[in-house]
């Protein structure tokens, strides 16, 4: 295979990784509290040189190699979305864009987000998803008495956090969490945080990732009927 065509194929995956992310973003444009992800690309060299300072010695370096592109990250953007308004006594907004609510999700484990779309289920607090919302010792909230000072807000930086499933976070480590005793000044009754993803930004980038896979495509095909003009020319010669 034409050297050439290994970092044209490595575009290619990045940009299908891309439209993925992009295509996730987009659909959740209107949900509550959703923060949208990114991608960060780096060369094959970068591992090659984490994996030196880890101890591993590479046979052999291939410098075509080392220049193909690769997915070197993923990211959370953490900024926060706008605050809606809503005159609904169970939605809270979180004020600062670090902090969390935390969510009992439906296997029992704790888990955390930042949509405070709040219900009344049987007397007790739950999110859209009728999982409960958990209070300091990670208790279930009771509606039927004072219940706003019980909500739970925990700090927590994005570094040290996952995307879970139901527009949620898990953490990396909990001993890094930051618990408040008390969360008077930190939500905000009547309100929702909408969704930080501009749609508008958002499909220019998805419009960007599929021009780049077109034309990562387009130049994969020039070198293989250049690979074919080359082969037929050569069989001529050698049978004339």
């Amino acid at each position: 295979m034409n050297q050439g065509t290994y970092p044209l194929a490595a575009s290619m995956i990045n940009q299908i990784n891309r439209l993925d992310m992009i295509s996730n973003n987009l659909a959740n444009t209107n949900t509550n509290g959703f923060k949208q992800e990114g991608v960060a690309e780096g060369s094959f060299n970068q591992y090659l040189k984490r994996a030196q300072t880890e101890g591993f010695s590479p046979t052999k370096i291939n410098e075509v190699t080392n220049t193909i592109p690769k997915i070197d990250s993923k990211f959370i953007n953490s900024e926060q979305g706008p605050i809606m308004p809503t005159g609904n006594t169970l939605d809270f907004a979180l004020n600062k864009s670090d902090t969390f609510f935390k969510i009992q999700d439906k296997s029992g484990e704790v888990v955390y987000t930042r949509d405070g779309a709040f219900k009344n289920l049987g007397g007790f607090l739950v999110n859209s998803n009728g999982d409960y919302v958990l209070n300091n010792d990670n208790e279930p909230i009771s509606t039927e008495e004072n219940f706003i000072p019980q909500i739970s807000v925990v700090r927590i930086d994005y570094k040290d956090l996952e995307k879970f499933k139901d527009n949620n976070f898990k953490s990396k480590d909990d001993a890094l969490i930051q618990s408040f005793e008390l969360n008077d000044g930190e939500i905000h009754q009547g309100a929702i945080e909408r969704s930080n993803v501009n749609s508008v930004t958002a499909m220019v980038n998805l419009i960007d990732a599929h021009r780049r896979f077109d034309q990562s495509q387009k130049a994969i095909s020039t070198i293989d009927e250049l690979n074919g003009k080359l082969i037929d020319k050569i069989g001529n010669n050698t049978r004339s």
